[in-house]
């Protein structure tokens, strides 16, 4: 049943009013002054609102913009007995629907109600509409994984929560963010993506939180990080996981209380921002092994996103391929069927980002022509069988590539105890696995004594593997 909630301090036209509207068939509440009126709508939701400009306490045109700040508010129909043209104006430009002056005409009063009910109905299904067309616009694909993955973002979407996605790299990470922030209600706002791997490891606090002048050597003024940079809107971590234990414990608090504290100062900053961050790292391993804060793993995976690698939604590459020849090359004709299947066929381990770059350089090669498979690049074409261990040499060459871009002035440092990190936990897990959880015969495997083997179990969190 449509709902109207009435805000006027005479109790006569507010009991008048509700007489009328019950007898037209909507759910009619009332309210004696701005404040009831906000309580009210802390409680329970309507469609729309009579409201009086005149009231005690807080009037009607300073609650307006209370009302209205929500996505989904009710249309206001502002009431008054001393209605000016100034009045009329102000109250239409902070987002009332109509404008009624006393006394009331019944016939007109019912005609605007009835219009805006209708407007709002026509409000919120143009809003869904979006939301359910544009992340698909966006998020190119229509396997079963990608339209779950359409629907966990608009569920998502309009909320304030934290969402921790998880995926390879190139599958999209950043593009899913984007799209939680397009649809939210900080849509408006400025998206602020932060890739942590790339950042100073000396300097990831000042980045991110900012510092005031003479804070450390070199700081000869004052700077804004990161965070107060995307106020009001959203920052996006990427690659999370490579944050310091010790800006960790700062990020932390961030998220607790919303607020910041600059590099070198006292006063602590206020923040109103939405979190989201990403990883291609498996977190709970991370947490085991001490190297990342189990209560902030708990603070950023408010709710999870998982993408799947291009692998196993093979059915997209057909749609992807299409989609990234027609940005590239939108006068060559389609994909013929034998590159389709060429492309299908291709193990694609950068995922869509790979698939991206190369038909980028296929449209390139062919010249406004078809794109045929000879026009990828040889990576592509011909792979060839890989080892396991050139498969290794392989990942570890990508793992030092994303962590240290060939361009970057970043100084490394401690990368052998970080790949150690990556690859000790699946090794000692597969090998305890294949001796049944002997001890001493897993040493003997890997060259090393069984104290060692029980603390190295211990740390990875395997000690009852059998």
């Amino acid at each position: 049943m449509p709902s109207i909630l009435i805000v006027d301090d005479e109790t006569a036209i507010r009991d008048s009013l509700r007489g009328v509207l019950e007898d037209e068939g909507y759910e009619a509440a009332v309210a004696e002054s701005g404040e009831a009126c906000l309580e009210w709508l802390r409680k329970k939701a309507v469609d729309v609102i009579l409201l009086d400009v005149w009231l005690p306490g807080m009037d009607g045109l300073d609650i307006i913009g209370k009302i209205r700040e929500a996505d989904d508010a009710p249309e206001v129909i502002m009431i008054s007995g001393h209605g000016t043209i100034e009045t009329a104006v102000r109250a239409t430009k902070l987002g009332a629907f109509d404008f009624l002056e006393k006394p009331l005409s019944l016939e007109r009063t019912l005609i605007v109600v009835k219009n805006a009910f209708e407007a709002r109905k026509l409000r919120l299904e143009n809003r869904d509409l979006k939301r359910q067309l544009l992340p698909k616009s966006v998020i190119v694909g229509e396997s079963i994984p990608i339209k779950a993955l359409r629907q966990q973002i608009q569920l998502m979407a309009p909320t304030n929560g934290r969402v921790l996605i998880f995926g390879e790299s190139g599958t999209g990470k950043e593009l899913v963010a984007r799209a939680i922030h397009r649809h939210s209600l900080r849509r408006d706002r400025p998206f602020l993506p932060v890739h942590v791997a790339a950042l100073n490891p000396g300097l990831v606090e000042s980045e991110l939180f900012g510092h005031v002048k003479g804070a450390f050597t070199g700081a000869a003024q004052s700077r804004p990080g990161l965070f107060p940079l995307a106020e009001g809107g959203t920052v996006f971590l990427d690659e999370v996981a490579d944050i310091p234990l010790a800006v960790q414990v700062k990020l932390l608090r961030a998220l607790e209380h919303n607020e910041i504290l600059a590099v070198g100062s006292n006063e602590p900053q206020a923040l109103n921002l939405r979190v989201l961050a990403a990883t291609h790292q498996d977190l709970t391993r991370r947490v085991a092994d001490g190297s990342f804060r189990h209560d902030l793993f708990f603070r950023l995976n408010v709710f999870q996103i998982h993408l799947p690698p291009l692998r196993e939604r093979v059915e997209d590459i057909p749609l992807l391929a299409e989609h990234f020849r027609r940005r590239f090359e939108p006068q060559s004709p389609p994909l013929p069927a034998d590159t389709v299947r060429f492309l299908q066929n291709l193990p694609w381990l950068g995922n869509v980002r790979e698939l991206r770059n190369a038909l980028e350089h296929a449209a390139i090669v062919a010249r406004g022509g078809p794109l045929r498979p000879e026009h990828f690049p040889q990576i592509g074409v011909n792979p060839g069988p890989m080892s396991p261990s050139d498969q290794l040499a392989e990942a570890v060459r990508r793992w030092l590539a994303e962590r240290i871009p060939q361009d970057s002035s970043q100084k490394p440092a401690e990368l052998y105890a970080a790949l150690l990190r990556c690859v000790e936990p699946p090794l000692f897990a597969e090998v305890i696995r294949r001796v049944g959880g002997n001890r001493w015969e897993a040493g003997r495997w890997l060259g090393l004594n069984r104290a060692t083997v029980r603390k190295k179990l211990g740390e990875f969190g395997l000690e009852n593997e059998t």
